[in-house]
């Protein structure tokens, strides 16, 4: 499945990336996602915001914006070595 999206992103749509988020505590998914060829391209504070699960009825988990690069990005701008350490709002995010 991730294999057909990334055929159409890239080669239909031409696209730049391919992105996803992946709450920062699913190690797991984040390694499986890594081992595919996407990495963070930076943190999303209280991704899944106010889904009634956390405290106070919050869940204020962060997200990690993960992409890969397509074959349109030659020069990797949607790629950054210190995504981890980049932190935007959720509010930032579109």
């Amino acid at each position: 499945m991730m294999g057909l999206l990334e055929m159409v992103s890239d080669e239909i749509y031409k696209g730049f990336f391919v992105d996803l988020y992946v709450r920062c505590a699913n190690s797991l998914a984040i390694d499986m996602y890594e081992g595919m060829g996407y990495s963070v391209y930076r943190r999303v504070r209280e991704y899944y915001g106010n889904i009634g699960v956390g405290k106070g009825g919050r869940d204020e988990e962060d997200a990690f914006d993960m992409r890969k690069p397509m074959s349109r990005d030659s020069r990797r701008h949607s790629v950054r070595s210190n995504g981890r350490e980049m932190i935007v709002s959720a509010h930032d995010v579109s």
